[in-house]
């Protein structure tokens, strides 16, 4: 698992750029009807409370539309703004803010909701130790995107793709024929990143850890299990570090994390993400 950092993702540029070409296409159309140099203002409000996220990709954005436009941000990556709070202001050539506006909001929108409710999550979690990791349930295309609004929300990210970490769920121990077997093939196969194992009962966590797995994914779990898992992994001579996983909300993320579980991970702040409320609001005439 990665440390939380907020340095945007380096595929930005590409993601920014894919959006306006599916949105511009050809060009403007109706962006067009205003006069060439016409100077534009505009704000951006957030109608509830959320966190914000996406500062990186509006910037990206109105550059790419025109590096005249310029943009000054009254709250940080990362803030709680309340409903009705002006948080930024743009000024620049009109065509390019209202070219620029659906993609700057949809990216705004989307991010901000992604880190709204990894926020509140891990609001839950303060004063444990236990850490809330994202999944691979992301929208496609949007991956790098989303996990970094996990961790401007505070979350941590789990594995990035298939490339950067290996989890070995049921069908691959089925194939491999066993745990131990699976483990032992990711070894030779993986080199230095870390091998998770899925397990579904007590037993098969016995065989995860003295296969020497890295983490054991403990899925499904009800809270009476989770303790007694983690009472074993503790009484073991090489302990792992435990994930729970699956039916996670936010009313049971305490009870679960009370277990002594290491990490949570919750699909549901990638997959089931709901757009935040914003509005960018222009003011029109400009005065020179």
């Amino acid at each position: 698992m990665s440390t939380p950092t907020l340095t945007p993702p380096e595929d930005l540029p590409q993601l920014v750029e894919r959006a306006l070409a599916e949105d511009v296409g050809s060009g403007d159309l109706t962006a067009a009807l205003i006069a060439p140099g016409t100077p534009g203002r505009a704000a951006i409000q957030s109608r509830e409370r959320a966190v914000l996220c996406g500062i990186p990709y509006v910037e990206a954005t109105f550059a790419r539309l025109d590096r005249e436009t310029r943009i000054s941000w009254t709250r940080p990556e990362g803030a709680l703004l309340e409903a009705g709070e002006v948080f930024c202001r743009l000024e620049g050539p009109a065509r390019a803010l209202l070219t620029g506006e659906r993609t700057a909001l949809n990216f705004l929108q989307l991010l901000s909701g992604t880190a709204t409710a990894t926020r509140a999550y891990v609001e839950r979690l303060a004063g444990s130790a236990c850490r809330l990791l994202d999944t691979r349930k992301t929208l496609p295309g949007l991956r790098t995107a989303q996990k970094y609004a996990v961790r401007v929300g505070g979350g941590r990210n789990h594995r990035i793709g298939l490339y950067d970490g290996i989890l070995i769920k049921e069908n691959h121990i089925m194939a491999a024929g066993s745990i131990g077997a699976a483990v032992t093939a990711a070894r030779v196969a993986g080199g230095k990143v870390s091998v998770e194992v899925e397990v579904e009962s007590l037993e098969e966590l016995r065989e995860a850890l003295e296969a020497h797995a890295d983490i054991a994914l403990l899925d499904e779990f009800t809270l009476a299990a989770l303790g007694e898992a983690v009472a074993l992994n503790r009484a073991a001579a090489q302990p792992l570090k435990l994930e729970a996983s699956g039916g996670v909300t936010l009313d049971t993320v305490r009870a679960i994390a009370d277990t002594g579980v290491d990490f949570i991970s919750v699909g549901a702040i990638t997959k089931h993400v709901r757009a935040i409320d914003l509005s960018m609001r222009f003011e029109w005439p400009v005065q020179r």
